[in-house]
């Protein structure tokens, strides 16, 4: 069996290591200056890629020794075609000075010899890279109103067009009969519908769901492309009920022999939605917590329900007999490891405070969780846990942008369909259990006090005679005197002693909570977090708003 591999991405340098309790480092990868903006398998785990200021450097995973060294500077974005035959490339689109027209952004290379294949232009960072059938053989692309598709080595000219009106979304089916579904949202009080054609018979659609409360979707295949699920959100909530939007689930299959709308039975969001490997089944975590996670056959009847708990994320494990069951974001980290075999049994539980990723090994017997940049700034670092709940290895980093596993074919790993038994942990594990901290138990709440009588003896927050009144405003009372900018000049005081909030005061303010939201998206985009244009053209006014502060008395030093 091929050895596990992961790589761990800091500001600075990228570090590929083997194995799992041993975890031996292969190759620390690190520019001599700048940052490193990006990295990626691809898809079957052939090469690795990153790009740095010099350019994008391509590797083979096995001896991390170059293979390829593309000269493209700007690289934000790398994507691998499925095979690994085609590396393609995005940066942020720039217009030629003479011709007033964008120049190509998005390039298409050969991953062995390095030759240009094709250039587009591609202004958009959300779905920037093309789309390939399973086999390599087509590719494709939305622009306006349509869908082009190429032939993989012939990108110079258009091979097929499907022309949908206003489509805003679409995704080439993974599996063998090369499909493809379109998005095309509400508009104008006509409802929102996604169809799904043969390529490249683009006459009549072979299946169709129309449907309102979709604004956007997320189109999910099984792994044979047989069926998608459709998975439609609104940016509100009509109700008011869900401060993030309506979310319904719809089922098509490629046939059109069935189309239906998943009915789950508790109100609130979907949380996620994920296809089991064997693609007969599908996992559905929904509801206001705690949620309800609900398991359903190809054609959207039920299998089985879980009991209510707190949970958001579910993953089947590449062998699909265990399925990964988590609650992660404001939800404090708890992963339950369940047994389809038997019938759901609980095999282990993790508890991953904080994480921000989540992935299975591709010998399904071991989870990697992250807390990365730029979402949490403290604690980063990933754990590698046994399915019987065992912390086998912790690295810790001052930062973390991104880790995860080489992508393997789950079928050179027969054991996969087996629980093994827990090896033992790496120095590492240890140390990260006898650091963790004791959960802290809560105080008890007790009456509420008014600020005033807070840190007062209980007889004197009662309104005892003794209490000496609290002042009503002063420099020394919290929330008196509004909050200190800094680097402003200190704030007059009038006659009465309190601080007045002049024009300028409030001008810095706003400029200095501009400043602060440029900050965020600029390390978004280094971490290489895609952004839409008009988050890269609010980090292009940058100058312009210190330079404004300045004009304000700002010093500089501080936000």
């Amino acid at each position: 069996m091929p050895e596990l591999q992961l790589f761990a991405r800091e500001p600075k340098k990228i570090t590929v290591s083997d194995g799992v309790t041993n975890n031996s480092v292969v190759a620390s990868l690190a520019p001599e200056s700048g940052a490193v903006k990006n990295c990626i398998y691809a898809p079957n785990g052939s090469l690795f890629a990153y790009a740095l200021a010099d350019g994008v450097h391509v590797v083979d995973p096995d001896t991390c020794k170059e293979t390829l060294r593309l000269d493209e500077p700007n690289v934000l974005e790398i994507g691998f075609s499925p095979l690994g035959s085609f590396i393609i490339t995005w940066e942020i689109p720039k217009k030629d000075p003479a011709s007033g027209n964008f120049k190509p952004n998005l390039k298409v290379f050969n991953s062995k010899t390095g030759e240009h294949v094709q250039s587009f232009v591609q202004k958009s960072q959300t779905g920037w890279n093309l789309q390939y059938t399973f086999d390599e053989k087509y590719c494709a692309r939305m622009v306006k109103d349509e869908i082009q598709f190429f032939e993989s080595d012939v990108l110079t000219k258009v091979w097929a067009k499907l022309r949908v009106e206003n489509c805003a979304d679409f995704s080439v089916s993974p599996g063998k009969n090369y499909s493809v579904a379109v998005f095309v949202p509400e508009k104008k009080g006509l409802p929102a519908k996604v169809q799904i054609y043969h390529v490249p018979n683009f006459n009549q659609a072979v299946a169709q769901k129309t449907f309102f409360k979709a604004e956007e979707v997320g189109l999910k295949w099984n792994a044979l492309g047989t069926s998608l699920l459709v998975l439609a959100q609104t940016a509100s909530d009509a109700t008011g009920r869900s401060y993030y939007g309506e979310t319904t689930l719809y089922l098509l299959g490629i046939t059109g022999a069935f189309d239906s709308r998943i009915t789950l039975d508790k109100e609130g969001p979907i949380h996620d939605v994920a296809w089991s490997p064997n693609s007969r089944e599908f996992a559905v975590v929904y509801g206001y917590m705690p949620s309800k996670t609900t398991f359903f056959d190809a054609r959207g009847n039920e299998i089985h329900t879980l009991a209510e708990c707190s949970r958001n994320t579910i993953r089947f494990s590449p062998h699909g007999r265990l399925v990964l069951l988590g609650g992660f974001g404001n939800i404090q980290g708890a992963v339950d490891i369940l047994d389809r075999q038997s019938k759901f049994a609980k095999v282990a539980t993790l508890h991953a405070a904080n994480a921000s990723h989540v992935a299975w090994s591709p010998d399904s017997q071991y989870v990697l969780t992250a807390t990365t940049a730029p979402r949490l700034r403290v604690d980063n670092g990933f754990r590698i846990w046994h399915v019987k709940g065992e912390l086998m290895y912790a690295h810790d980093f001052p930062e973390l942008f991104a880790a995860d596993w080489r992508p393997l074919p789950s079928s050179e790993f027969p054991s996969g369909h087996t629980i093994s038994e827990c090896p033992e942990a790496h120095e590492s594990a240890k140390t990260a259990k006898e650091g963790a901290k004791a959960p802290v138990a809560a105080k008890p709440a007790g009456a509420y006090r008014p600020p005033h009588a807070r840190g007062q003896p209980e007889r004197a927050a009662r309104g005892s005679l003794a209490a000496s009144p609290a002042p009503s405003s002063g420099p020394n009372v919290r929330g008196a005197g509004g909050r200190v900018i800094p680097g402003a000049a200190p704030k007059k005081e009038d006659k009465n002693g309190a601080a007045t909030v002049t024009v300028d005061d409030k001008k810095i303010r706003a400029l200095l909570k501009k400043l602060r939201a440029i900050e965020d998206l600029k390390a978004k985009q280094t971490s290489g977090e895609k952004l839409e244009d008009t988050q890269v053209q609010k980090i292009s006014t940058e100058p312009s708003v210190r330079e404004e502060l300045k004009k304000y008395g700002w010093d500089g030093v501080s936000k």
